[in-house]
């Protein structure tokens, strides 16, 4: 399955951003890129009027329904296993898997956004880590250029690579017009330290998906997807 798995070095680093623009990017050059995000929380949160919520966005870049996108979507803005046990309906991993083999039959790729980092749960006994081991795509991770972004980024790369999942690339972002020595640097120092590729994405006004797929394009996907 051709596909990327999204994911980040924790939550609101810009993991929804990256996968947008992907999708928007692969869609823009005819490429049925389909977007898959295997759980939605937070659902009750007030909605920003320029960045919708994660399955809202994801339909758009990709021209979808929304509904089509998530394989469950619950209220509190809480970890996904605590938000299904509080709604009474705790998450099946077979019925993810299930979910995501549904969407690859479909579509000539499949980019998969996670739910916080790796080794956010899913279940009591069942990583958002697992999940990417179990679709096999390369994993792409959305990290901060500022403080603290080394020791974050190495850990998800280690953390990543213990369970044997290979890494395309890490897109720091939003990325300044004028970065600082420090931003410069940190790229620079998980790109030799991680031996990874570091790719990097501006700041965007508003989810628009011309503006997300120009973003995209800058990105190395045929490597990343190769």
């Amino acid at each position: 399955m051709r596909g990327l798995f999204v994911t980040a070095t924790g939550t609101g680093v810009g993991k929804t951003v990256v996968a947008a623009s992907i999708l928007a990017a692969l869609r823009a050059r005819g490429d049925l890129a389909l977007p898959f995000k295997p759980v939605v929380t937070g659902t009750h949160e007030p909605v920003d009027r320029d960045w919708p919520p994660d399955d809202v966005l994801l339909a758009a870049a990709a021209g979808v329904p929304a509904q089509d996108v998530t394989a469950a979507r619950f209220g509190p803005p809480v970890s996904p296993h605590l938000a299904a046990e509080l709604a009474g309906a705790p998450l099946d991993p077979a019925l993810l898997r299930g979910a995501f083999d549904a969407r690859a039959a479909e579509a000539d790729s499949v980019i998969v956004e996670g739910v916080g980092g790796l080794l956010v749960p899913l279940t009591r006994d069942y990583l958002v880590r697992d999940l990417a081991v179990d679709f096999g795509l390369p994993l792409v991770v959305a990290a901060s250029p500022g403080l603290g972004t080394i020791n974050h980024t190495l850990l998800t790369l280690e953390s990543a690579r213990a369970a044997g999942l290979r890494v395309a690339g890490v897109v720091m972002t939003p990325w300044p017009e004028q970065p600082s020595a420090m931003e410069q640097d940190n790229r620079a120092t998980i790109a030799q330290r991680g031996e990874v590729d570091v790719a990097a994405l501006p700041r965007l006004p508003r989810a628009d998906p011309a503006q997300l797929a120009r973003a995209g394009a800058t990105l190395p996907l045929d490597r990343w997807l190769s």
